[in-house]
């Protein structure tokens, strides 16, 4: 299975599927639309049934049920963009038998992965680790969960021995800039539940995650010639950089761990005349939530007072925390945490933080829990992904695909 693994990952890494969130295109770069046709193609020749992709780009396919006893339908689902915060590699550095010592992904530019900033690393010393160049990122989130989808289904469909229900499979674009099941069609996809597998280390199960929003800040200053500004000038840049110091120092993502929220501020760009911020606000606790989306404004109320109506705040909801989704119907993340356990993995039940296309699912009306596809540092060159840990991965869909 190692073998199928890193071949199937590998070629899904030798397509670029960045997502753009200044594209006005569903999806929103031309490759997502292009991997997906290879998708598809995959899917029909590993012998999956109703193999589909719609205008959206949503790829979609059937292992159809193979026993008499009626079972509930189980989806699976991962997304095929990669994050834009730079470009993915075009194929994985291969580390056999790691030595457990520090990695040096570039030399030329000293990148490096430490067990002093990934004390982590140590654990999977013995196995092959899939990392980067140091230039790139590796595309784990989410490739490494589309592979280890399609390798169980391919394995059920070798072992027909191995009763199960009826299962559907999801691939979809966009979920790194929030976009990935806008048009996603729940009753047509037709599960009684689901999981994405789009977690982090082996383990790793979630079923909570952020409330989530976004806030635009814009700061109208006025410029003078400095030479004669005096009373005159207001710098639009000095307001930004006060409205920043006023949020709470340690309500920051440098600072938080477990149910901390935070607010990060992602962008921020200006002049004189005119200054912009771009934030996101996350907390796992609504009313704490609505209570740092409340402080924002009273901040930009402030400043107004301060230097007179120049500052607008724009925020908007993005997604929010499926656990009140889940919970009624906990069963499924048992299910999984048994699953973990049958094939030797030891569940760790946390709150993402973050957030998942399993997130929206759920408040479409698919309760959709998250599972470990076994990468770590997501979103950078220091992203990696052991084997070891996506052959668990796959073992753990089939397991939860046969009921135990």
């Amino acid at each position: 299975m190692k073998e199928t693994l890193l071949k199937r990952f590998s070629s899904y890494m030798a397509i670029a599927t960045t997502s753009d969130e200044n594209s006005e295109t569903y999806p929103s770069t031309p490759n997502q639309l292009i991997f997906g046709d290879f998708l598809v193609d995959e899917l029909k020749k590993i012998g999956l049934e109703d193999v589909k992709k719609d205008q959206y780009g949503y790829v979609t396919a059937t292992l159809p049920a193979n026993c008499d006893k009626v079972l509930p339908t189980i989806g699976f689902i991962a997304h095929f963009d990669t994050a834009p915060d730079m470009p993915g590699a075009k194929e994985p550095r291969i580390i056999e038998n790691y030595d457990g010592k520090d990695i040096m992904l570039d030399a030329e530019s000293n990148t490096a992965l430490t067990l002093v900033d990934f004390p982590e690393l140590a654990g999977y010393a013995g196995q092959t680790l899939l990392v980067t160049d140091g230039k790139t990122l590796l595309g784990a989130d989410d490739k490494a969960g589309i592979t280890e989808i399609v390798t169980a289904m391919e394995y059920l469909l070798a072992h027909p021995e191995i009763k199960h229900g009826k299962i559907r499979v999801g691939f979809t674009p966009d979920e790194e800039i929030g976009q990935g099941v806008k048009y996603f069609d729940v009753n047509g996809f037709g599960c009684d539940f689901a999981y994405t597998m789009d977690g982090g280390a082996i383990g790793e199960l979630e079923y909570e995650n952020f409330n989530a929003a976004s806030a635009n800040i814009k700061i109208q200053g006025r410029n003078i010639h400095p030479g004669y500004a005096k009373g005159k000038m207001v710098n639009a840049q000095l307001i930004a950089m006060e409205f920043n110091q006023l949020l709470p120092e340690f309500q920051k993502p440098q600072y938080t761990q477990d149910y901390e929220g935070f607010y990060l501020l992602v962008h921020m760009e200006g002049t004189v005349e005119n200054a912009s911020l771009t934030y996101i606000i996350r907390d796992h606790d609504a009313e704490k939530f609505a209570e740092k989306k409340d402080f924002m404004k009273k901040v930009t109320d402030f400043l107004n007072e301060k230097y007179g109506d120049r500052v607008t705040c724009e925020i908007k909801d993005q997604y929010r925390n499926m656990r009140e989704k889940v919970e009624p119907v906990f069963h499924i993340v048992t299910l999984a945490e048994e699953a973990m356990k049958s094939v030797g993995v030891e569940p760790h039940v946390q709150p993402i933080r973050g957030g998942t296309d399993g997130a929206n699912l759920s408040f479409k009306g698919l309760p959709c829990p998250n599972i470990f596809a076994g990468g770590h540092n997501f979103h950078g060159k220091y992203e990696y992904v052991p084997l070891e840990s996506m052959v668990k991965a796959t073992e753990v869909i089939v397991a939860i695909a046969k009921g135990l």
